[in-house]
This record gives C-alpha cells, sequence and structure tokens, in this order.
C-alpha cells in the first residue's frame, strides 16, 4: 500500500476516534448515551440513517451488481422511498405519542410486557446475523489493502468501531455517520469519473453498456422467481422498508432523536431520495469498471470493486475510497452496537429490574455495548468461514437474512390494529412465522443436497418477495389464533 493512501486511512480513523471523545462531554444519562438528548437536527439523522443502512454491503456488493448485469437493482430502492412514506404517516405518530425510548415500547403498551420483549428479541438475532455479514463485507478491501488475512482484517474494524460507539453513544455514532457518508460517496464519485476516462470518456461508456443492456432499469416480469422485477421491487422493497424503518429499532432509534414528529418524518422521506441517487452511482461505478475492461469474469463479484480501487486508481484517491468503504462498514456496525445495547439495556434489563436510575442504565449500557461489539466480530468470523467459495453477492446474503425476522416484525404491529387479537396470538404467529422463514431461506439448499427435495419450487422464490411473504404468514396466523381462541356464542 502507498505512504499517501495509508495516510488517508489513517487521518480517517483518528477523526472518528476525535468524534467519540467529543462525543462523550454531553452524556449524563441514558437518554444522552441512547437517544442523544433527543435534540438532534433532521438533516444529520437523515445522512445518519442513509450511511446506516448502507454499509460497506453497498460499496462493494453494488458495483459488483452492475458490473455482472444491469440497473433493474433500482426497482428495490424504489419500493424503498414507497416504504418510507408510509412508514412516515403510519408509524411515527405512534413513535412520538409519549415517552418511547425503543421500538417496542408500543407493543408492550398493546399486547404486554412479553411480546414486547418477544419481538425484540427477534431484532437482536437479526441485527447480530445481518451485521455479522457487514463487518465482513467491510474487512475485504481492508485484507487488500494491508495484505493481512480476512479475520485479521474483521477483528481490526471491530475493534476501531466499538472503540468510538462506546466512547460516545449515538451523538458520537451520528456525527460519526455524517462525515463517513461523505467520505465514501466522495469515493464513488471519484472511482465513477476515473472508471469512465479508462473506458474512453463518460458517452464511450454508457454506449457500451447500452449495447450490452446493462442500462436496462426496469423489468415488469410477473415471475416472483425473478430477483429484480419492478413489482418485486415496489412491493418487497416496500415492505422491507416498512419493516427496517418502522419497526427495527435500529433506524427507530435515529428517528426518536430528533427533534419533532416533522423532523423525523423529514429525516425519514429525505433518506429515501438520497439512498436512490446513491444506489444509483454504485451500479454506474459497477458499469463503468466493465467498460473499462476491468471486471474479469473469473473475479468475484464483490471483489471487483475493490480490486479496481487498488489496481487502478491513483494514489491518494485509492486511500479516499478505501477510507469510503471503511467508513461505510463502520457506520452500520456502530449503529448496531448502540441500537442492541438500547434493546437489552431498556427491553430486558431495566423492565426486568425496575431499575430506572438514568445514570445507572447509561453504565450497564456501555457494559452492553462491549459485550455487543465483541458478539458482532466473533459473528462476522463465522459468517467469513461460511462464506469462502461461495459467489453469492454479500447484499443479498445480509438481506436475506434479515427478511427472515423482518416479515414477523412488520406482520405483528399490522396485528396491533386487530381488536381482537392479543400477546399470545402474537408471539405464536411469530414462532410460526420464523419458523417458516427459515425454511424457505434454505430451501434450495436442502433441495441441491437432496435433503428435502420437494423444497425445490420453494427454493426458488425471489428474496424481494421473503418479507412480503413473512408479513402475510405472521397476520394470518395471528389472525386465525384470535378466531379459535374467542367464544362462541351458545
Amino acid at each position: 500500500m502507498r505512504p499517501l493512501d495509508l495516510a488517508v486511512i489513517a487521518m480517517y480513523f483518528l477523526v472518528t476516534m476525535a468524534i467519540g471523545v467529543w462525543a462523550t462531554r454531553s452524556q449524563r444519562t441514558a437518554g444522552d448515551y441512547f437517544l442523544g438528548a433527543r435534540n438532534l437536527p433532521a438533516w444529520s439523522v437523515l445522512l445518519s440513517i442513509v450511511a446506516t443502512e448502507t454499509s460497506a454491503l453497498t460499496v462493494i456488493s453494488v458495483p459488483g451488481i452492475g458490473a455482472r448485469g444491469d440497473l433493474t437493482f433500482l426497482q428495490l430502492p424504489l419500493g424503498y422511498f414507497v416504504g418510507r412514506v408510509v412508514v412516515a404517516y403510519w408509524l411515527l405518530p405512534g413513535y412520538f405519542a409519549g415517552e418511547h425510548d425503543t421500538a417496542y415500547v408500543r407493543l408492550e403498551r398493546r399486547f404486554g410486557v412479553g411480546t414486547r420483549r418477544l419481538i425484540s428479541g427477534a431484532f437482536l438475532v437479526t441485527r447480530f446475523l445481518g451485521d455479522g455479514v457487514r463487518i465482513y463485507a467491510g474487512a475485504i478491501p481492508l485484507a487488500l489493502v494491508t495484505g493481512w488475512s480476512i479475520p485479521a482484517s474483521i477483528v481490526a474494524i471491530g475493534g476501531v468501531t466499538l472503540s468510538y460507539a462506546w466512547l460516545g453513544g449515538l451523538k458520537a455514532v451520528v456525527w460519526a455517520d455524517v462525515m463517513q457518508l461523505v467520505i465514501y460517496v466522495a469515493g464513488g464519485i471519484a472511482a465513477l469519473a476515473i472508471a469512465w476516462e479508462m473506458a474512453g470518456g463518460v458517452s464511450a461508456a454508457l454506449t457500451a453498456a447500452a449495447a450490452a443492456d446493462k442500462l436496462r432499469v426496469f423489468d415488469f416480469d410477473l415471475n416472483v422467481t425473478s430477483t429484480y422485477t419492478f413489482f418485486g421491487g415496489l412491493v418487497g422493497g416496500a415492505m422491507l422498508t416498512a419493516a427496517s424503518h418502522g419497526t427495527d429499532h435500529l433506524i427507530v432509534q435515529r428517528l426518536l432523536a430528533t427533534r419533532s414528529l416533522v423532523d423525523a418524518r423529514r429525516a425519514l422521506i429525505g433518506s429515501g431520495v438520497v439512498v436512490v441517487l446513491q444506489f444509483l452511482l454504485f451500479l454506474l461505478v459497477g458499469s463503468a469498471i466493465w467498460a473499462a475492461g476491468r471486471a474479469p469474469a473469473e473475479l468475484g463479484a464483490d471483489q471487483v470493486f475493490p480490486r479496481f480501487v487498488m489496481d487502478a486508481l491513483p494514489p491518494g484517491i485509492a486511500g479516499l475510497v478505501i477510507a469510503g468503504i471503511l467508513a461505510a462498514a463502520m457506520s452500520t456496525i456502530a449503529s448496531s452496537i448502540n441500537a442492541l445495547a438500547s434493546a437489552v439495556t431498556l427491553d430486558f434489563y431495566a423492565s426486568s429490574t425496575g431499575r430506572s436510575d438514568p445514570i445507572h442504565l447509561m453504565r450497564v449500557g456501555r457494559l452492553v455495548s462491549a459485550l455487543w461489539g465483541v458478539a458482532l466480530i466473533a459473528g462476522a468470523l463465522g459468517f467469513y468461514w461460511y462464506a469462502t467459495g461461495n459467489d453469492t453477492p454479500v447484499v443479498v446474503l445480509a438481506l436475506s437474512i434479515a427478511s427472515v425476522t423482518y416479515g414477523a416484525l412488520l406482520g405483528t404491529y399490522l396485528l396491533a390494529g386487530i381488536p381482537v387479537v392479543r400477546g399470545v396470538h402474537v408471539a405464536s404467529a411469530t414462532v410460526v412465522t420464523l419458523a417458516v422463514m427459515v425454511v424457505v431461506i434454505f430451501a434450495k439448499r436442502l433441495a441441491d443436497a437432496e435433503v428435502a427435495p420437494f423444497l425445490a419450487p420453494i427454493g426458488r422464490l425471489a428474496w424481494p418477495w421473503y418479507v412480503p411473504l413473512g408479513t402475510s404468514l405472521c397476520v394470518a396466523t395471528g389472525w386465525l389464533g384470535s378466531q379459535f381462541g374467542r367464544e362462541r356464542p351458545s
């Protein structure tokens, strides 16, 4: 690695750590640590939401998708925008009706503390599994840059991220996210400009991509086995976002940290616009790399962009892009550490012990943050060994994992609107949905291994339909349970 690139990366790490130290100045209570004293400006939360959901998966995998395929992936973020609008006017008002410390307080008020803990537990599992993949993804470019092994890179990224997240809480996480988003977007723009130049200019690159049908955006095929279609993206993307941004504490925590419902809506809907543009940027980066002849078929999809950075970008710019990839990885990891600690501290510890002293809860939260940071590093190491030799883009792997529980989470909030449904019905519907979705996720592997060949048709279902399937199953199971439990007239 060239000295200038290393200097850029080192500077990034130092500034990130400085933000963590700076944020400790105003921390006195659990509300300060987990919710930034509910005083964060809307624009910073908007950018933090984008940085958090983007992670290194976007910066690494999406260019690979653009290089290997076309722009039909954009149909998903269009659905993401629709889902945000729905959440802004359906779920957000309830979160601002009283003091909500986590996304699951409202479920306790409707169904009882047991349901709150069950759904919070589902969130913990989803975050742990999904973010293990994200840490693994962020370690790939660091390994290429330094020559370290991927396991060593996982430990390095996880350790630095844990340090500033543990120190500064949500306030440090949000302001670090803002800086990190600027860095990785700037790196993406620089990479796109250089790749276009190597391909003979913007016009030549786009003309070549159009001739190869790599600029196609819409696919109106009604086949549910096709991954990126308009209806799959619109329905699946909207429902995935409704779950991730309306029921997942990772995002809801940020919205609760804004100053008002109006600010939360601006941050949420505005982030949808930025996400669409961001996905377009990194898909075009992949298309430009392909047009420049820098995406050989033998190279894994997730290796296309990191290899281009190392081989083609000049000193300084390569360091900026690598820092951007690390920034994207670290923004999501830090957010997860804080959100996971918040859920455990407030949904489990505080509600079980009855302890409400905000100073004590902040101390507990810091301890839990450290434990979750270590657990996420261990999870990332596990996914490294799982994914070795597998060319499935890690962004698809992470979203598939999230889809296991997101259907149950969204279904639970829909069931809250049905008066006859009780906590026991929600609990049974959640368990059934999670069990079925695990089978759906692994159906293809089980069928291919001839363990359960009858699952082959289910294994062909495209992953954007996982959340609609899980949501429908959860609502149907919960409602049916409530009907069987009702007293019949004599």
